[in-house]
Order: C-alpha cells, then sequence, then structure tokens
C-alpha cells in the first residue's frame, strides 16, 4: 500500500510502517492544503491516508474518494503514544479497501 502521513502525524512513523512505500504531506510539498483538497491530490498517487483528526469522516464524503483512510486514536499524535497502535495499523493495511475509514486505537 502507498501511505501518505498527515502533517500533523510525527516523521518517524514513516520508519515504523516497512514494508510500505510512505510519504508525508511535507515530502508532498503539500503542507497547509485543506483536507479536502489533500484527500483529491492524494487519490493519484497513495491507497491510504494515514492522520490523526479524528472529525475528518464528518467533515468529508469519504465514500466518495477512491482511497482508504486511517484515522489513529491515542492520547497524543507524539510517537511514543502512537507506537502502540502500529502492530494493529500494519496488520489493517493489508486488507484495507479504498472508500473506507477505519479507527485504530482505543
Amino acid at each position: 500500500m502507498r501511505i501518505l502521513l498527515d502533517e500533523f502525524l510525527p516523521k518517524e512513523l514513516k520508519s515504523a510502517l516497512s514494508g510500505h512505500p510512505v510519504r508525508t504531506v511535507q515530502e508532498m510539498e503539500w503542507s497547509s492544503v485543506k483536507n479536502g483538497e489533500l484527500l483529491l491530490r492524494a487519490t493519484e498517487h497513495f491507497d491510504v491516508f494515514v492522520t490523526a483528526d479524528q472529525n475528518l469522516r464528518f467533515q468529508q464524503n469519504l465514500s466518495a474518494l477512491p482511497i482508504a483512510v486511517a484515522v489513529l486514536i491515542a492520547k497524543s499524535n507524539r510517537i511514543d503514544a502512537l507506537r502502540p497502535l502500529i502492530p494493529e495499523l500494519l496488520a489493517s493495511l493489508a486488507a484495507i479497501p479504498a472508500c473506507t475509514l477505519i479507527q485504530i486505537g482505543r
């Protein structure tokens, strides 16, 4: 799966998702792009968008986009808080279909 990490996630998460090509919003030079536009751009290059934004599903019509979204739910978006979620995220990436939102954590 080709993965795009949201700009508010730590860059260290990228190396934890070994086995998948991962880019950050910053690497794509899409920082400060609003979520709707960001998701449209992401559909051309990625299979999964990983974020910590729990409101995204209420703000966007995700079923209309050919990209899956994985929302990480933790006490913070620091790598120490997200690290326990990585095994579940990796397992989910193997079978997450397009146009789907999954929540990982809590």
